[in-house]
């Protein structure tokens, strides 16, 4: 089976193996702490957990290749089993140490993928495991070859090049995968009524569209002219599984940037109240009262721009 290195890093130019792992090895990683519940009488975590954190950290590492795990099963007819996990122990982590679970896809072969973990505490290397799964059909468990268009998305994630494409254009363009994200989020997820989450302005606004390798759409917004040098930002969307891997910074300070190409001195937008921290932290304020709109709490926000870039 071939040994998926970024030809271009020397960092992996040089075999993986499970007691000589370091941080730079590795370009996935989930960070932990170690909960009370999980030490055992030795006051060291109990080494059944280990396991638990890698297949935590596995969950997650579907979401840095922007790629929703059960959507993406489906999209490719099959799942992916366990056939094999082992761990090698090296240190003990105890009770609030702060772990990151490193994983790296180090093979690929016809049906079965082969990845090496290790949790370190700062650059200390505590454990290695390696995980061994197949992908196969559901409804047999029986193996199949692993899809091209998955090989593709993993090589190219160890690669360290980009999982996601980031456009901008018109409604014309990017109107149809953005209306099915829009779909699940606002009027499937959130109950909004379907004739509040699609207007006729989406003819005159900039669009942005975020989308994983194999074309999901998996993050949208738009930009319309408020008034004369005021953007408005709206129609903001994420793949639920997807939230809190930047996806929505990414399309927010793209459509900042059209803003503020165009002329604008200004950016503006109504944010739902569970996501005004998130609003806040890229730089936007709070201003006037909290409102409601399509039966959400909404609270507008605004952020000044630079001058367009010359």
């Amino acid at each position: 089976m071939p040994t998926l290195h970024a030809p271009f890093n020397p960092l992996f130019n040089k075999p993986i193996t499970m007691t000589d792992l370091i941080r730079q090895d590795f370009r996935f990683f989930h960070r932990l702490r170690v909960r009370w519940a999980e030490v055992d009488m030795q006051k060291i975590v109990f080494n059944a957990h280990y396991l638990m954190y890698f297949d935590t950290a596995m969950a997650d590492y579907w979401r840095a290749l922007a790629l929703p795990y059960d959507t993406t099963m489906q999209a490719l007819e099959g799942d992916i089993y366990v056939k094999k996990a082992s761990v090698e122990f090296h240190a003990s982590a105890r009770v609030d140490d702060q772990l990151d679970v490193a994983l790296k896809c180090t093979r690929i072969g016809s049906s079965s993928m082969v990845f090496t973990g290790a949790i370190f505490r700062g650059d200390e290397h505590l454990i290695s495991c390696e995980l061994v799964y197949v992908f196969a059909n559901p409804a047999t468990q029986t193996s199949r070859p692993v899809p091209t268009a998955l090989r593709d998305v993993m090589t190219g994630y160890e690669a360290w090049e980009p999982v996601v494409r980031i456009e901008v254009g018109s409604w014309q363009e990017l109107g149809a995968p953005a209306s099915r994200l829009r779909n699940e989020v606002f009027v499937q997820e959130q109950g909004i009524a379907l004739a509040l989450v699609h207007d006729d302005a989406d003819n005159d606004a900039v669009h942005a569209l975020v989308s994983n390798r194999m074309g999901l759409p998996v993050a949208s917004g738009r930009l319309l002219q408020h008034a004369p040098g005021v953007g408005r930002i709206g129609r903001m969307a994420v793949h639920r599984v997807l939230r809190g891997a930047n996806l929505g910074r990414d399309v927010l300070r793209t459509l900042m940037q059209a803003a503020s190409d165009r002329g604008d001195r200004e950016v503006l937008l109504h944010a739902q109240r569970s996501a005004e921290g998130f609003y806040a932290r890229l730089g936007f304020v709070s201003r006037g009262e909290a409102f409601e709109e399509a039966g959400i709490s909404h609270i507008e926000m605004t952020h000044s721009l630079p001058a367009p870039r010359v």
